[in-house]
Formats: C-alpha cells, structure tokens, sequence
C-alpha cells in the first residue's frame, strides 16, 4: 500500500477528529459476521504509525433535529416548500463543474474474465496471492479504481450519459469480494479508508466522481462494523458540487434494478440502524455522528432522483419508504421543517420520499386536528367575549340535508359554513333522528357520490375503457358544484373518510399543481405537464391512435388529412376548437407532429377543463390548505382519498368484529373459508359490498373496523349489508356450499354502494 504524506497546518488542527468507535478484531467480517469496527483514528495508525498524532478527519457538520448550531451540507433533493421535488434535473445536461487537471491513470490490463479466473484458480488451490494484490492495488486510491474500472484508462468521459466505469466488472469484483478470506477484505476497507483520509483541494475531478460511483456499491456497507468507513463515504459524495451530484444521478439510472435496489436498501438500513440500533455499544454515540443520517438521507435523495427521471421508473417509489420512521416523533420533524425549511436543520421532511403514505397520513390528520381545534377555539372565545350562550354545536362543522334536494342543500350549507370547513363534520339528515357517531357522514358521503358522478347528471363523463371519470367539458356560468366535489374530497381527506371515486392519476397531478395555493388569484392552477401516457390512462383508444400518429412511417399530410384543429361533442352539439392561431389552416406534417400530439393532449386534459377543473381544485384546497400537502405524490393522493387497491383478507379476518356470533361459530368459519378462497375480483366485490369501497384505507384493514353480524331469519335470505357502519348480516347458513352461493348472488348483484 502506498504511504502518503500529510502536511498539517494550524487550522486542520482543530478540525473535528473522526467519532472513536471500539477497537475490535476484523475477523468477523468474513461472510457477514457482525464484530466491531475500530476507529478511523487507531485503524489509520496501523497503516502508518508516524501520521498517526497529526491526523484529522474532513468533516463538515451536519445536523439532526436534536442538534444545535452546526453547518449543514448543501440541499440534494430541492426545497419542498418551493415546489420542486428534483433540482438536479433543472441542471442542463452540458452542465459541467470546473475540471482540474486529470492526472495520468496508470494502465491496468485485466478483464472481468481474467479476473474470475483467478478466483476460480485461488478457490481451487487456497492461494489468493494474485487476488489478494488484486483487490490490495485496486482500492488503494481514486487513481487505481479508475485504472481498474475506466473503460479507457485516460479518456475523459465527462458525459453524463456514460460514467466510463466497466460496471459489468465492477459486479464481478463485488460479487466475488464478500466470498473472499478476510484479510482480502480488510485490505479493501484499508484502502478505502486511505482514498477517503485524502485532502481534496478544490472541485473534484470526473475520476474522483467515477471512484465514489464505484466506492458506493461496495456490498461490504451491510455489517455495522463497516459503518464508519460508510457514513465519511456518504459525507463526502453528499457534500460534492450540485453539477457533481447532476453526474452521479444519471450515473445511477444505468444500474440494473437488481443493484439499484441493493444501493437504496443498504442506505435505508444504514438510516433505520442508526436511529434504532439492535447494539448501542457497536456504533458512536449519537451527538459525536450526528451527521450520518443527513448524509446517507441526501445520497438517497440522489438515488430517488434517478429513480423519478428513469421511464419507468427502476423500482417503485414505495420502495424508499423508511417504515422505521412511522416510530419517531413525526409531527416534531415536521414542525421543524415548518419552521425552519431546508436551512440549517436537518429534517426528515426535506425528503418526503422516504416517508410512507401511513406516516403523511399522520401528519396531515394531526395538522387537521390543531386547525380544527383552533378554529373551535376562536369560535368559542368569539361567543364568550360577546357574552352570548355558548352551543356545543360551534366545535363542529353541521350539515343539515334533505334527502329529496341532497346536492343543493349540501352546495348550500357548504358555500354559508366556508369559515367552518376545517372542523370535525358532523351530518344531519332533516326529519330523522339520530346522532351521527360517524354512519350518517359516510352516508352522505356516499350518496352524494353516487348522485354526482351518475352520468345522467352530466358532470362527469365515464369511459368504459379506462373504468375512470373526467370532467365534462361543457362551458356553463356556475362551476360551483365542481367545486362542491373538489370540497367533499377534501373534508374526506380531512375527516378520514376513504370514498369510491375512480379519478385518473393525472387528476392528482392536477391537484399538486401547484401544491399550496398561490397569493396571486391571477396564476393559473391546475395545469399539469402531462403526456401520451397520462391521455393513456383516460382516453386509451385515441392515446393509442395518437402513438400510431407519431410511429407513422409513410406521409402524414397527405395520409391522415390533420390540421391543428380538433372537434369535440358538447352537450349534443359538436365544436371545433383551435390548438394554435389559425389551426385550421395548419396541417399536420412528419415534421410538427409532435407539437400536433402534444397540442392535443394539453387541450383535453388542461384547457378544454380549466375552469370546470379549477373550481375543483379551488374547493379541495379550501379544506386541505397546508403544507403537508407539498410531502405528497399525486399517487399518494389518491390513495388518501380512494384508499389502497392491495387486499389482504387475511389481514382483514384477523381484526375483523363480531356481533352475535364469535369467531368459532361454523356460519363464520364457513364465511371465512369461501372468502379466502375468492378471487381477487370476488373479494373486491365483498369489500365493495360491505364497506361502499373496493379499496382498503391507508392504515391497512384494522381501520375498516369490519364487523360481522347475525340476523336471525330464515337462511333462504341473502346476506345484507350496511355500508355505512362496514357490516356485513349474515344468516345462520348451515353449510359452506349454501354460504358460498348465497354470498356470490348478493355480492355479484348489488346495485349502486349497496347501500341499505
């Protein structure tokens, strides 16, 4: 290994030394095992004893929630509260830091073959010299990597579309690294550690970027032993110029998933391990590594950015959910970010990505819960200090309906108690008795559902194809019941009410656009940068004929006879409308299809609905104003709104009520049977049945509060069912055979919610 001078001045001096961390043997390294690792202080003092006094770590500090008044590494993932998920990708591409001088890469000849060769040739025979000098070499310094890895030692590369690297090679070397005897691996981490204990002096060079690119893959990160040496190689790639990360994030996006994934799970554990650590005595204390979770957060922030540019995406955006952080204290994460942005203080809400729907749902629940108490409150004080008789009834939001005038009574009773939309919603049905305990709100959730989305009511268009609604383009002077929609989806937001609305995604995108409502009443709202495979998700059919448009390979004028001018059905009538000044004299052409296509799209799914769509977006946002919203993805939207479509009726018969029955009676255990064993199709259609929903609520089936009742009537009767209370009536059926047909007719012909 290469000895290397350090000249250190007065000011590196008093730099902060590296966390100590207990010295412990090495051995355990091999194949997993779990031992300590020492510090980077007495490690480096086996390597060089003479330096040992005069070394000081690099750190920049960082800072978690509970640590004060220390510097924070520049942001990765953009400001949320700006609106901007991804600022990487707002770099134009040429975009380059300043290049130092490249030294020269020294040359190094060995192939991916060769080198499994030799592993072959060393299991064998038990010498690993060859691979042992191999590995020794290899990881000594950046320069090394890059004469290793590089496809062409001293080629520059300095393209964000090809890192240069011989990935293929790298797998091979990595694959074959946690197999090797232990002090191969040791002399990995050594060299490691004698790369990272470098002083850099200015912008870092594209080799340097190539070398953490390899560095970061290394699979030996997954033993806590490892930790220290991983959280100063995250540091490092954190703290790079933002040009730098630009780089790194397009680097990332040619990993195969099978690797990507492996990066994002090994950050996520890092994470996950230090906040909740199985040993405590294995890692530093927490106030000497309080920058270990910024940093390893930031460089996951990077991945998840190659991860939203990639179409599709590599994996799911679920998969950088941290479900450890549904166990810390959330809401003061949140009021941090709150109060602070993306300044000095770290928050986990700088990166909503990695935060799950359960843990957003929280979030927005509590910030609903204090608004509404503080909406309540000033209520209260507002009556005492004019000395009038203080009603109980103040605290909530009452709605009072007639049945027969359902929609108008609810538009009227929402635009006259727009002050009291954040507080709890309490529903009365005039002429009725009963206190609504939460059966009555979802009713009229419900069935003001059914009454607006029926497309004799003209609000809604429903396309067979897509099985989703849209909004109906007809022009009219009052948008206000689109507004009334936009309103009821966000009090069912607020309220926790999931409800059986079949929007697009796009619909979502819409509403985060933008995600708070500007000052400015003039700024347009609701107008999302959608494409081919939004339209794709509404109109299939003619999403699939504009796809063909594009790929056509003969003459598009003077085949297809197109202008930039489209015509459309309108309450019976059909209109023509121009995508552009003067359209219908402009022909669609091999050259402007594109922009004919792209015309097209935005006309249908932004301008043609702008003012039906904007209504709706104003009525949703007037319940659901808060910032909570900006940690949001659209898809997450929805699934607050309409509920997750992934069913586990074994989660659900676990938690499931029961009243009249237990649940050893054979009627259940027969109930129980027959539905485990449905389809999909059939246990979507019971949910649908039972709860007015196919879809389960973001808390999972414990929040349906499933509940299974006995009717005693004659077992000739059909299973009924009460939506609003999620309760299925059960007969006493005397075997599974008579359960299971009985059940399939009731479920396969309910009409409507199945509301009773």
């Amino acid at each position: 290994m290469n000895e290397r001078n350090f000249s250190v001045s007065q000011e590196e001096k008093e730099r902060e030394r590296l966390p100590p961390i207990l010295n412990h043997s090495l051995s355990g390294l091999d194949r997993g095992a779990k031992q300590h690792f020492p510090s980077f202080s007495s490690f480096i003092s086996t390597i060089n004893p003479k330096r040992a006094a005069g070394e000081h770590s690099f750190s920049t500090q960082l800072l978690t929630p509970s640590v004060r008044h220390a510097r924070e590494l520049p942001p990765i993932v953009a400001d949320v509260r700006q609106k901007q998920r991804i600022s990487i990708d707002t770099l134009p591409p040429e975009m380059k830091a300043p290049l130092p001088p490249e030294p020269v890469i020294p040359l190094r000849t060995k192939t991916a073959k060769e080198f499994q060769e030799d592993i072959e040739r060393a299991t064998a025979s038990g010498d690993w010299k060859f691979v042992h000098d191999f590995y020794l070499t290899t990881f000594d310094s950046f320069l090394e990597l890059n004469a290793a890895f590089k496809k062409e030692p001293n080629a520059p590369f300095n393209t964000i579309e090809d890192s240069g690297i011989n990935i293929k090679f790298v797998n091979v070397v990595y694959d074959a690294l946690v197999y090797t005897p232990p002090d191969i691996q040791k002399s990995v981490l050594k060299g490691i550690i004698n790369s990272l204990l470098r002083e850099w002096k200015g912008p870092r060079t594209k080799d340097d970027l190539r070398a953490y690119f390899v560095l970061v893959q290394n699979p030996q990160y997954t033993s806590t032993a490892t930790y220290v040496i991983y959280a100063h190689l995250l540091r490092q790639i954190a703290a790079l110029a933002e040009a730098d990360h630009h780089f790194l994030v397009h680097w990332f996006k040619k990993l195969s998933q099978r690797r990507f994934r492996q990066l994002v799970e090994r950050l996520l554990q890092f994470i996950s391990t230090r906040l909740f650590p199985a040993k405590p005595e294995e890692l530093p204390p927490m106030a000497k590594c309080s920058w270990w979770i910024p940093s390893a957060t930031r460089v996951l922030g990077l991945l998840n950015a190659a991860n939203s540019l990639s179409t599709p995406p590599i994996i799911s955006f679920t998969d950088f959910y941290n479900l450890t952080l549904d166990h810390i204290d959330i809401m003061e994460d949140y009021n941090t970010w709150q109060s602070h942005g993306n300044s000095n203080r770290f928050s986990f809400c700088q990166f909503p990505f990695i935060l799950s729907t359960a843990v957003k749902k929280a979030i927005i629940q509590r910030d609903s819960e204090q608004q509404m108490i503080s909406m309540a409150r000033q209520s209260l004080v507002d009556k005492v200090s004019r000395r009038q008789r203080v009603d109980m009834s103040l605290l909530f939001l009452n709605i009072r309906v007639r049945r027969p005038q359902l929609v108008s009574d609810s538009l009227d009773e929402l635009t006259r108690k727009r002050a009291d939309l954040k507080k709890k919603l309490k529903v009365t049905f005039v002429g009725e008795a009963g206190l609504d305990m939460g059966g009555l709100t979802k009713e009229w959730f419900l069935l003001l559902i059914r009454q607006i989305f029926h497309t004799d009511y003209g609000m809604f268009t429903y396309f067979k194809d897509s099985h989703c609604h849209w909004f109906s383009s007809w022009k009219c002077d009052n948008y206000s019941e689109f507004r009334l929609v936009g309103t009821l989806m966000g009090l069912a937001v607020y309220n926790s009410i999931t409800l059986d609305i079949r929007f697009p995604p796009c619909c979502y995108k819409k509403l985060l656009s933008p995600p708070v409502v500007t000052c400015d009443q003039n700024t347009p709202v609701g107008i999302g940068a959608l494409t081919l495979d939004d339209l794709q998700q509404v109109m299939p059919d003619l999403a699939r004929g504009l796809g063909e448009l594009l790929s056509y390979e003969g003459n598009v004028e003077e085949d297809f006879y197109l202008t930039f001018q489209v015509s459309q059905e309108e309450l019976g009538t059909i209109k023509s409308y121009n995508l552009k000044p003067g359209g219908d004299k402009i022909p669609v052409t091999n050259q402007n299809r594109k922009e004919y296509v792209q015309l097209y799209i935005d006309f249908l799914l932004n301008k043609s609905i702008y003012k039906q769509f904007a209504a709706f977006y104003y009525g949703f946002h007037s319940v659901c104003a808060s910032n909570a919203l900006m940690l949001l993805r659209a898809e997450e939207v929805e699934i607050l709104v309409c509920g997750s479509p992934e069913l586990d009726m074994s989660a659900l018969q676990k938690v499931a009520q029961y009243d009249g029955y237990i649940r050893t009676d054979p009627t259940v255990r027969c109930f129980w049977d027959v539905v485990l064993a449905f389809p999909l199709e059939m246990q979507k259609k019971l949910l649908h049945f039972t709860t007015g929903s196919d879809r389960v609520p973001v808390g999972g089936m414990a929040d349906l509060n499933f509940k299974i009742s006995k009717i005693d009537v004659s077992t000739e009767w059909l299973p009924i069912s009460h939506t609003c209370f999620n309760q299925i009536c059960l007969p006493p059926y005397k075997s599974k055979k008579e359960l299971k047909q009985k059940l399939t007719i009731a479920i396969s012909n309910a009409e409507g919610f199945g509301l009773e």
